[in-house]
């Protein structure tokens, strides 16, 4: 698959009502905002079967719905945390059983309307005891059967990565990088270039931190339902390191002529390794707001000021600088 540089993220549209949702969400700008990112260019979608509890892969459905073949985008979605109907307030629980999974697996098929999964990952590793050697075969199973394309993990270290390409190759790493949280550039991304790995990244803008646009007031306002609201980096002295290095973004961003936002992704594309990143809207002008990221081509003095910004300003941890 030869995906663009900057994929659609359907995390926050979701919706509310569950334990890491981003609050009520307007399901006709959803829809909207993924239309609109494919009739940008925009040729995939990263979604999982926990966002919103299933109500993610179904607005992904709702917004393919009647597009002919030849405009369909890949469809990339996740398993592997299993919630209670119950109690959708509740965090998931990382189940890795082979039946779990193939029941998974049928009813994201189910919710997406499609026959077959462009690449499906595994979300996080598991804390029911099953072995990540059982759980890749299980994966590498579905892939034979042709219910999926390609499969790969999430949130997943270099050494759980090393175990499971024993067993057969891992197609794709989805991993949080971003100029706040970096620290998978230290191990991850050397090991999936050395690999032959995809990399496509979540949260290249720290879940809104780096757009450009987040405030002090904003943080503090919040919704309970809105998981950020008890995220460490959206309070204290995190968010104000976070936007100092925000601020000190805004003249390299204006260099270019585009947002911090799109800064901020197009910086984790720079780094070796990285194949594209999922970028998250709610709506048509959100997604305008990014798209700049995937044709910017940043400069070494660029990557050198940025570095500076980061030392300077202490925000996140991590290597600052990517390797020549």
């Amino acid at each position: 698959m030869h995906i663009t540089r900057v994929g659609f993220g359907a995390w926050a549209i979701g919706g509310a009502d569950w334990a890491y949702g981003w609050g009520r969400q307007e399901d006709g700008q959803s829809v909207a905002a993924i239309r609109h990112a494919l009739e940008r260019g925009v040729n995939w979608i990263d979604t999982a079967a926990v966002y919103g509890l299933g109500h993610s892969e179904e607005i992904v459905a709702a917004a393919l719905k009647d597009l002919p073949s030849d405009r369909r985008p890949y469809v990339f979605t996740k398993c592997g945390l299993v919630w209670n109907e119950t109690d959708r307030s509740a965090p998931p629980r990382r189940i890795g059983a082979a039946d779990s999974l193939r029941r998974e697996v049928d009813n994201s098929l189910r919710r997406l309307g499609v026959e077959r999964i462009d690449l499906y990952q595994m979300h996080w590793p598991t804390e029911d005891g099953t072995p990540l050697d059982d759980y890749w075969q299980t994966l590498l199973d579905l892939k034979k059967a042709g219910k999926v394309r390609a499969v790969g993990l999430s949130n997943h270290s270099a050494a759980q990565l090393a175990i499971a390409e024993r067993l057969g190759h891992v197609d794709t790493l989805q991993p949080p990088f971003s100029a706040i949280r970096r620290g998978v550039a230290a191990a991850e991304l050397p090991w999936c270039a050395e690999h032959r790995t995809g990399v496509i990244v979540y949260s290249p803008m720290q879940s809104g931190l780096l757009t450009g646009s987040f405030t002090k007031e904003r943080a503090k306002g919040l919704p309970a339902d809105d998981w950020r609201s008890r995220n460490p980096e959206f309070t204290g002295e995190n968010l104000t390191r976070n936007l100092a290095l925000v601020d000190a973004l805004r003249p390299i961003a204006a260099r270019h002529g585009i947002s911090v936002g799109a800064l901020a992704v197009s910086w984790t594309l720079s780094w070796p390794g990285v194949t594209g990143a999922i970028v998250g809207a709610r709506s048509p002008e959100q997604v305008d707001g990014w798209l700049a990221a995937a044709k910017v081509t940043l400069t070494t003095a660029d990557l050198e000021d940025i570095s500076c910004a980061l030392q300077r300003t202490g925000a996140g941890s991590g290597p600052v600088l990517p390797p020549s």
